[in-house]
């Protein structure tokens, strides 16, 4: 599926659809094209239409605070989809750093993505105590950085857009 960065009124990045949902507004007059994939057209019976890459809404979109949902389909793509511990793509789980049983909690920097064997080697310690250590520290990623690095599809016209904030 071909994914299209939204913007709001001011420039900002807002979300991410698709190129069908980014051209059905672009028709209803709700947002503009920016960019387009010069690489592909969108076609009817008897016309060609570009293909969407950034669209900028018409309207500016109030959003009081934008972030990335805890979920664990997002800490597996904030660590690519491999065990911390060993690097393993293989039967992932998720660990909890400092165990539950411990005091540890379900946030961003207390969960790790980690294979089955792993997890169930480290236990109910802490890294340090089982002598294995994370290839990463885990972190909550910001917004931004969520939709640059792990929405799927970035395209270049999306990086001015994307900048680190």
């Amino acid at each position: 599926m071909r994914r299209v960065l939204v913007l709001n009124q001011d420039y900002s990045p807002i979300s991410v659809c698709s190129a069908e949902r980014a051209f059905l507004l672009i028709y209803l007059e709700k947002a503009e094209l920016v960019h387009e994939d010069e690489s592909m057209q969108m076609r009817t019976v008897n016309k060609s239409y570009p293909t969407p890459s950034v669209i900028r809404l018409q309207d500016y979109i109030y959003i009081p605070f934008k972030s990335v949902m805890l979920t664990r389909q997002n800490v597996f793509k904030r660590d690519s989809h491999e065990c911390l511990y060993c690097g393993s793509k293989k039967d992932l789980t998720l660990d909890h750093v400092l165990p539950k049983s411990r005091g540890g909690k379900s946030t961003w920097d207390n969960l790790a993505t980690a294979c089955k064997k792993c997890n169930s080697l480290k236990g109910d310690k802490t890294p340090e105590e089982a002598e294995m250590s994370l290839s990463q520290t885990p972190f909550k990623p910001s917004y931004v950085m969520f939709v640059r690095n792990f929405s799927g599809f970035t395209s270049k016209d999306w990086l001015k857009y994307l900048s680190l904030n």
